[in-house]
């Protein structure tokens, strides 16, 4: 039983050096319907793959051009292939096993091959590819949804907030205290959204691994004192001192993307401000040998060590009722994982909170 989707047949690539080994092999699999394919030569057979990614491989271990063990290798390091399942088949010992296994291999036959087992381990390693493909399609198709919903979402967000700010100002009718308040609610509500939809949007980039950075020299000390400027008025309205404090007596350069490290510092002290109601928040930047140091430090509500453990993972909420989607912690973490950094929290419920950036030094 030849397992395929739809109308599609399951190709099958043959290579080994013996030309009376691939005839035996293609006698056994033609009576599946399989569209089987032969080379002698592993070289040819490598850009065969390269060019048209077969659904199996099929691999002598002894060929004098490339071994099976190499052949394997080189398929599992080109990230630009599919998923494509490997049969090693050897006449060797146990120890040839375990090396193709570890070079990338999915299973193996032992020469002379029996029909019924080649049969039986193909089925398998094609229900294999199956299965994966289906997984990879259906986590495409999701993330292609949620791209295309946000980004939809985005321009009747973006036309709104525009609309509700210029009846804010008066240019369609007199605005009211009452209705001002209204207004404003709605504003802030229309941005909160915004901004989850574009956290949304970078979520999926990082999930589907096409994530793109800027990098280029970075001060530190200008950046984080340009993001906490730009939060002063929001701290004053709580009426929390917002400080920061730098220790560095030279620029704080490390190598980064401007944009991306900025979200990170904007979400971080904003967060801070958030969940503060009474007290302070305060920025130290300090330096070691090899790093810059970022503190963000708040005397506000404090998170419990069961949430601690989880803080960074995606869409975990935290349990406070001001806690938004769960993604900003999470990007921030991918962002500076993304810069060869760390980002660590230490807090205490009622006792405020401690996150701690590390980022590598510019040299």
């Amino acid at each position: 039983m030849n397992f395929n989707i739809g109308n599609k047949q399951d190709k099958i690539l043959v290579v080994d050096d013996v030309y009376d080994n691939l005839l035996i092999i293609e006698a056994i699999l033609e009576e599946e319907s399989y569209e089987i394919n032969l080379e002698q030569d592993s070289i040819k057979a490598l850009k065969l793959v390269e060019k048209s990614p077969p659904d199996l491989l099929l691999l002598d271990v002894m060929m004098p051009e490339m071994d099976g063990y190499e052949f394997t290798r080189q398929i599992r390091q080109n990230s630009a292939l599919p998923f494509i399942p490997i049969l090693l088949v050897t006449a060797r010992d146990e120890s040839s096993v375990v090396e193709g296994l570890d070079a990338g291999a999915d299973d193996f036959i032992r020469k002379p091959v029996n029909s019924d087992e080649l049969q039986a381990r193909v089925r398998s390693l094609l229900r294999l590819k199956h299965s994966i493909d289906e997984r990879d399609r259906m986590a495409k198709l999701r993330q292609d949804f949620v791209s295309r919903f946000a980004h939809d979402l985005k321009i009747p967000l973006a036309a709104s907030n525009r609309i509700l700010q210029l009846m804010l100002n008066g240019q369609f009718f007199n605005v009211t205290p009452d209705l001002r308040e209204i207004i404003d609610n709605m504003i802030v509500s229309n941005s909160d959204l915004l901004t989850m939809v574009q956290n949304m949007l970078e979520v999926y980039k990082f999930e589907a691994e096409c994530k793109s950075f800027n990098f280029n020299k970075c001060e530190l000390n200008e950046l984080v004192r340009s993001v906490t400027q730009e939060l002063i008025p929001l701290a004053q309205g709580k009426g929390l001192s917002l400080n920061l404090y730098s220790r560095a007596e030279k620029p704080l350069e490390t190598w980064g993307d401007r944009i991306e490290l900025r979200r990170v510092f904007t979400n971080l002290i904003g967060n801070a401000i958030k969940f503060t109601d009474t007290g302070f928040v305060s920025v130290c930047l300090t330096t070691t040998a090899d790093n810059i140091i970022i503190e963000i430090e708040d005397s506000g509500t404090g998170i419990t060590q069961e949430e601690q453990a989880r803080l960074f993972e995606r869409f975990r909420q935290g349990k406070n009722k001001r806690s938004g989607s769960g993604l900003g912690l999470y990007l921030s973490r991918r962002i500076i994982e993304s810069h060869h950094g760390s980002i660590s929290i230490s807090s205490e419920l009622g006792k405020g909170s401690l996150f701690t950036i590390k980022l590598p030094i510019y040299t």
